[in-house]
This record gives C-alpha cells, structure tokens and sequence, in this order.
C-alpha cells in the first residue's frame, strides 16, 4: 500500500514540475527573448529617440504585429537591447500611435508608463 501512494506522490510532483516548466519555457515574447525581438524593431530606432522623427512603414509593420502581444512590446521596449540603442521609453511607447494603429493597447502599463 505504501509503494503506490509513493508512486502517486512522485507522479504528482512531476506533473507539478512540468506545468510549471512549461509556463517559463514561453515568456512575454514567447521562446523568443525580448532582446531578439528587439533587434526587429531597428526600422524604429530613430522614432524611438526622437517623437518628431517620422515612424516608418516598415518600423509600424513590426509594431502592429508585435502589438498582438502587449506584454511583449513592452518587454522590448524595457529591455537591455533597446536601452543600448538609446530607446528613450517615453518616446517608444507613442510610436504605436503615432503609427496611427486602430488595435493599439491603449492603457496599457509598461513599466511606470502607461501607453497612449
């Protein structure tokens, strides 16, 4: 009788650890770090320093698609990627209106800001 609740015990701890292995595995940006992601957002380095540069079609083409996750765009914009390129996050965080996106995760809190 003492054998199978052992079994059972161990066979609980493993489910335990692999659900929980399992929800680390993917993180804001899902298996891709947000300093990977980051490097995909270089079409927006220029509008990430400067809010009166012009934000690129092609810099809104990557924000509308990482958008779909906010808690990966924020992620990137906080991470130590961005950070290295001299992303100013008061500025980043208006680049998805400034894009004019209609999804865009409006209130969204990033860090101590909140998006426009």
């Amino acid at each position: 009788m003492e054998a199978p609740l052992k079994f059972i015990g161990l066979l609980g701890l493993l489910v335990l650890l692999s659900v929980a292995g399992g929800a680390d595995a993917a993180g804001e940006c899902g298996k891709s770090s947000p300093d990977d992601e980051a490097m995909k957002l270089a079409p927006c380095a220029e509008a990430a320093q400067d809010e009166k540069a012009a934000v690129s079609d092609s810099c809104c083409l990557q924000v509308k698609r990482m958008g779909q996750k906010p808690s990966c765009l924020c992620a990137v914009m906080l991470s130590d990627t961005a950070k290295a390129s001299g992303v100013k996050i008061e500025t980043a965080i208006t680049i998805p209106k400034r894009c004019n996106l209609a999804n865009r995760p409006v209130g969204y809190k990033c860090g101590g800001y909140t998006l426009p």
